[in-house]
């Protein structure tokens, strides 16, 4: 537990956790089954002799008396189930400063104190009675309604109005993008619908922003058209040289042409000799 107090104005500050056993503390200086006990013997002690108090009397008393009794343990009994139920759970915790100021408390129930016949619960080290629990509150509620806060936050403080968005905006919007596909429906339910509107308009300005700077809906460059010019380039090479090797054919029957003129040629004149 913390061994330092807050001081503001040269005075020390009452925390809400000694807020809440100070008022536990002058709650508890009421009536108790001691003080019933203190007066049960007050009046035997200063009985009338003359008229002193009868048997049946007594045997009522001492019946109250152990009535009270049962029913302050069996009240500290439920007590002490019921705070260590509350163990590992999220809770708010409500107190009562000294000025009247009411103040709340957030935060995991770590362990459970039993002093006096009283259960006190341990908060970032900080000692709360059971009678301030406020709301005790479920682990993924309470994360699913942290999240569409700060999302709600983060809109509403770091980008200005939809008409006056532009580039600069643009990486808070993108991360605002990434939470907000990261929810599940539950916790996109707890954000409002003026704030899913708003969101909505700024992905479309911001759009808009990117269309005019030459990028995709996500910020992305556009791939140019000069790798498939390139591959029509590939392609009619690729026919020159058909066509090449097609001239190439043309000359080697040419060749052969003239190959079989030579020998007709040389038959005729062996003919005529």
């Amino acid at each position: 537990m913390a061994l330092v107090a807050p001081v503001e104005h040269g005075k020390i500050v009452e925390t809400e956790s000694q807020s809440s056993l100070k008022n536990k503390s002058t709650e508890q200086s009421g009536m108790d089954k001691d003080a019933f006990l203190q007066l049960l013997v007050a009046q035997m002690k200063y009985q009338d002799p003359l008229e002193p108090t009868s048997n049946t009397e007594y045997i009522s008393q001492y019946a109250q008396f152990s009535q009270v009794e049962q029913m302050q343990n069996m009240a500290a009994s439920s007590d002490l189930a019921r705070a260590t139920q509350l163990v590992g759970k999220e809770v708010y915790i409500k107190t009562t400063t000294s000025t009247g100021d009411t103040k709340y408390v957030q935060g995991r129930v770590d362990y459970v104190v039993y002093e006096n016949g009283k259960a006190y619960l341990s908060i970032d080290e900080q000692l709360y009675s059971l009678d301030d629990l406020d709301t005790v509150v479920d682990q993924t509620y309470l994360e699913a309604y942290n999240k569409a806060y700060d999302f709600t936050v983060k809109m509403n403080t770091k980008l200005p109005a939809v008409g006056g968005v532009d580039m600069t905006d643009a990486k808070v919007i993108e991360e605002l993008r990434e939470v907000y596909d990261g929810m599940s429906d539950y916790e996109k339910g707890f954000l409002a619908e003026d704030t899913k509107d708003r969101y909505e308009q700024y992905l479309k300005k911001l759009k808009e922003v990117y269309q005019a700077a030459g990028l995709d809906e996500y910020g992305k460059e556009i791939p140019s058209e000069d790798g498939g010019e390139g591959g029509a380039d590939s392609v009619d090479g690729a026919g020159d040289a058909g066509n090449t090797g097609d001239a190439g054919n043309t000359q080697d029957a040419g060749t052969g042409g003239d190959a079989g003129t030579d020998q007709e040629d040389g038959g005729t004149e062996g003919a005529g000799e």
